[in-house]
């Protein structure tokens, strides 16, 4: 589990050890790691998932623990907002470093285990701005939306082999992210979601359990809104 010692991320994490299974989580802040970690008592460690060494160095070391990774959830992101013309290379590029590339470096990195065990899941966390796009988001923008495409093209890679590649796209959902938003900017959000109020972290999670259930096995290359219907 990527980007898991806050917010969506570690909705999930909490979601995913209630149901059962063994958790691992990495993140970059390495003092929130250890206290996630001691909280709910997971496997972790403080990686930056666009250094492709870093992450492979973590799977090796999740396999030699375990044995086996049966589910990953491509979580971790961040923004660097900006129009477009006034927009650095350098926060271009650290948001698909992170945003894309990053699921890029894990999905690799699990693949070829996952494909000896003929079967795995992996799950992408894209966003609904990957879809309908967002004024001074575009490097956000790009990244959610490619993650979209690297879902599918992944799904026709490794279905033969029992390994179900899907997407989440979520809306605005209250995490550290919306809460720098003013009161103004969220109440006219909420105006235009017909279930007239942002989601919850859990709500993201509850689709990440469905997606990693058997009762998800016949599902593959797809992508779940989980918007309030903001994006219909």
């Amino acid at each position: 589990m990527t980007g898991a010692t806050r917010g969506i991320g570690l909705a999930v994490a909490r979601r995913l050890a209630a149901e059962g299974a063994q958790v691992a989580i990495c993140g970059r802040n390495e003092t929130l790691l250890e206290q996630v970690k001691a909280e709910h008592g997971f496997l972790g460690l403080a990686v930056d998932v666009a250094e492709r060494e870093a992450v492979q160095a973590m799977i090796r070391w999740l396999m030699d623990e375990w044995g086996h990774i049966d589910i990953v959830v491509n979580n971790a992101g961040i923004t660097r907002d900006g129009l477009l013309m006034r927009m650095s290379e350098d926060d271009w590029q650290q948001v698909l470093n992170v945003n894309l590339t990053g699921a890029f470096h894990v999905s690799q990195a699990v693949i070829r285990p996952m494909m000896k065990q003929r079967s795995g899941r992996i799950i992408n966390i894209s966003s609904v701005v990957g879809f309908a796009g967002s004024a001074g988001q575009t490097n956000y923008a790009a990244a959610k939306a490619g993650l979209i495409g690297f879902t599918k093209a992944l799904a026709k890679e490794t279905a033969s082999r029992g390994i179900l590649i899907n997407a989440i796209a979520p809306g605005y959902i209250d995490t550290d992210m919306t809460a720098a938003l003013t009161e103004q900017q969220t109440e006219w959000i909420k105006s235009q979601i017909p279930l007239g109020d942002t989601g919850k972290p859990d709500d993201v999670a509850g689709a990440v359990v469905f997606l990693a259930s058997d009762d998800s096995r016949y599902i593959t290359g797809q992508t779940i809104h989980v918007n309030g219907g903001l994006l219909i």
